[in-house]
Formats: C-alpha cells, sequence, structure tokens
C-alpha cells in the first residue's frame, strides 16, 4: 500500500509539472493499458485511484476524460458487485459531464457520458432508468455531429436500440444499421460485430449471425485485445453455442 501511494504521488506530482500542451503521464498509462488490461486488471484499480486524484488537482479534460474511461472500464471488470458497478458508472458519468462543460465541443466527452449514463441504466435495470433514455440518445447525437466517424458512437446507438423495448424508442432495423456502420468504420472493432450478431439473432437470422460470430472468434488483431480476450469472445462462443443446430 506504501509503494502505491508513492507511485501514486509521483505519477500525480509529474503530472501537475507537465504542461498544458503534453499529455499527462497518467492518461499516457491509460492510453497503452486500455487495450490490455485483461493482462493485468488490479493495475486499474491504481489508473482509477490515480486519476481520481489527478483530475481534483488539475480537472482539465484529458484527466477527466480518462477518468470516466477508466471508471467505466473498472466497473465491467473489476467492480464486485452491483451497487460497486453503479458507483464506478456514477463516477464516470460526473467526470464526463464536467469535461463537456469545459468542452461542449469534445466528441470523446460526449461519447463517454453518454456510455456511462447507458451502462448505468443498464445495469439498474432499463424499465427502472427510463428517464436517462433521452440523455443517452441526444449524446449519441452530439457525437455524431461533431464527428461522424467516432466509431465507438456506433456501438452506443446499436445496444441502446437492441436493449430498449420497441414501445419506448428500441428498433432491431436501427441497431443493425449502426452496428454495420461501425464495423464498416472499424472492421476489427469485435464488440460491434458481437452486437450485430444478437441483433441478427434477434430478427431470425441465425446463418448470418454465426458468421459473424464466427468473424470475431477468428479475428487475429482485435481493436481492443483485452476487450476480445474478457469480452467478445466468451459471448461469442456463448451465442454460437446458444444457436447450435439452428438454421
Amino acid at each position: 500500500m506504501i509503494v502505491r501511494g508513492l507511485l501514486i504521488a509521483a505519477l500525480l506530482i509529474l503530472a501537475a509539472a507537465t504542461p498544458a500542451w503534453s499529455q499527462s503521464p497518467l492518461v499516457a498509462e491509460l492510453e497503452s493499458f486500455a487495450t490490455r488490461y485483461h493482462e493485468d486488471p488490479p493495475k486499474l484499480d491504481r489508473l482509477r485511484e490515480g486519476l481520481t486524484q489527478a483530475a481534483k488537482a488539475d480537472p482539465r479534460v484529458e484527466h477527466l476524460l480518462a477518468l470516466s474511461r477508466v471508471c467505466f472500464i473498472w466497473g465491467d471488470i473489476r467492480a464486485a458487485d452491483r451497487d460497486q458497478k453503479l458507483e464506478a458508472y456514477d463516477q464516470g458519468r460526473e467526470a464526463a459531464k464536467k469535461a463537456i462543460e469545459l468542452d461542449p465541443k469534445s466528441a470523446a466527452a460526449h461519447f463517454w457520458y453518454g456510455t456511462n449514463t447507458g451502462r448505468w441504466g443498464q445495469t439498474k435495470g432499463v424499465l427502472r432508468s427510463l428517464f436517462l433514455l433521452s440523455t443517452v440518445q441526444e449524446e449519441i447525437q452530439a457525437v455524431l455531429s461533431l464527428d461522424p466517424k467516432f466509431t465507438a458512437v456506433y456501438a452506443l446507438a446499436g445496444n441502446v436500440y437492441y436493449e430498449v423495448p420497441g414501445l419506448l424508442g428500441g428498433d432491431l432495423t436501427k441497431a443493425e444499421e449502426m452496428f454495420r456502420k461501425g464495423i464498416e468504420l472499424d472492421p476489427k472493432h469485435t464488440g460491434m460485430r458481437v452486437g450485430l450478431a444478437k441483433t441478427l439473432i434477434k430478427k431470425g437470422r441465425t446463418p448470418e449471425a454465426r458468421r459473424e460470430l464466427q468473424a470475431v472468434l477468428a479475428e487475429k488483431e482485435p481493436r481492443n485485445l483485452a476487450d476480445w480476450t474478457l469480452k467478445d469472445s466468451k459471448q461469442a462462443r456463448e451465442l454460437l453455442e446458444s444457436i447450435k443446430g439452428k438454421s
């Protein structure tokens, strides 16, 4: 604990001494680690703690965005129960909201606000968090307006259309459209393919879904190796098993 505390303190001192135009050491560390967090998941604890302190000491946009991002990953990977997940996603929401206040034209800020809000609602239960749906939809539209090539937003949009009941705005056709747009921009985004496969299964198009799932498992260079290792490949195998023998 003492060593970890000293390391965080040292990184914070470096962050404070870093010129505004240069990337903070903690942010750079997260950027490097975000696609390989499967190698050392406990490291997410230190990064979240360090970025929480950095955002308090120096609440610039890059610290807030990195904090929002690590809170999302931490909630997905490290949280021990539902309450810890909700707390992490809520912290991520608040950090991204502050980033939007500082830079309203940051597509990343709108994305992470929408993503953490959506995951908070998904964890709480869709029907119990419908009051947040309009917020997530507004953030998706903000990202698309600011940067139509912000690939990850298509996964967020696709999941919203997939998860929400039809009477409340859910739409499998639109979900498929969003996932396909995302894959067109980044064919190696395996999470997008899993989302598309789930949508196709729900639409009764099993052979197409199977091809997408097989593509996930066959991908040699996934965009995010950690997500592929801990989430996407596992979901792909489970979904393939669930449609085994179906045509």
